[in-house]
């Protein structure tokens, strides 16, 4: 980082008192150091995100709009390809299986309420990536992440069912109920082609239509009975067997051909190792 550019950091916090806190502390032990926006909800630290472009985000993982992660899978969707993405810093109030979850697959985190050792501990870790990172520019910081961060779902989406209160176990889903105006579909899974989430539904799309269902994407996915479908966008998941080719576009962005999809399907970057060549 040359010293006419200081770095620059972004702050999301839904809690006034502790976003001040940290905000303090980090002019305390990183004086060269800009926070240059705060925000308390999800939705504005993806906006002051991809407007400011940070070099350092700390980031509540408990945030009203959008959580830490999928501020950051947003963020990883949309960043400039020009731009080193910025380096995450979760701050979380989780002290179980959570921590050494976000531990391996963030640069660091903090438990809240942040500590001066702790944090200066942080700092000298992001000081240390950053340095690096300016003598040796690399791209993928976010894909790592990311793919960390999906392989640690799994066990701690288990690690939360484990955790609640006694009651019937969900039954894995082989048929999906899609209503179609006043039609009810009944799709097997297997003829899924993709799923896409939006704000309320998950768009359930075959080779012979497209259709609705009121669910989110995580809980339909965690109930569904097949391992075929891989996660290609923070909002799509597709069947590995529809897909006939992936195309890179000249800024390496991936895009896919599935059968019985006559549109491609864009892969995000967090997710384009998926597709490079062998």
């Amino acid at each position: 980082m040359s010293p006419s550019h200081p770095p620059t950091a972004v702050i999301a916090e839904d809690e006034p008192v502790l976003a001040r806190t940290l905000h303090r502390l980090l002019e305390q032990l990183w004086p060269e150091l800009r926070v240059v926006g705060v925000a308390d909800d999800g939705l504005q630290a993806t906006e002051l995100a991809l407007q400011l472009q940070p070099d350092v985000m700390f980031l509540d993982i408990k945030m009203p709009g959008r959580t830490g992660i999928e501020v950051a899978e947003v963020v990883a969707d949309d960043w400039p390809d020009d731009r080193p993405e910025p380096l995450f810093v979760f701050v979380t109030a989780y002290d179980h299986y959570a921590v050494p979850a976000f531990e391996r697959a963030a640069v660091d985190y903090l438990l809240k309420p942040a500590t001066a050792d702790r944090l200066q501990h942080s700092v000298d870790r992001l000081k240390a990536r950053l340095a690096q990172r300016a003598a040796s520019p690399q791209a993928g910081d976010m894909a790592t992440l990311m793919q960390r961060m999906q392989s640690l779902a799994a066990p701690a989406a288990t690690a939360r069912q484990d955790e609640a209160p006694d009651g019937p176990a969900q039954e894995r889903i082989k048929v999906i109920r899609a209503g179609v105006g006043n039609t009810v579909r009944m799709i097997p899974v297997a003829e899924v082609v993709c799923f896409e989430a939006t704000e309320k539904y998950v768009n359930v799309v075959t080779p012979t239509g497209e259709a609705l269902v009121r669910m989110s994407l995580r809980e339909l996915m965690a109930r569904i009975a097949s391992t075929d479908f891989i996660q290609v966008h923070r909002s799509v998941m597709v069947n590995a067997n529809a897909i006939l080719s992936a195309t890179r576009d000249e800024n390496g962005h991936y895009s896919l051909n599935v059968r019985g999809l006559q549109r491609p399907l864009k892969v995000s970057r967090a997710f384009g190792h998926l597709f490079r060549p062998m």
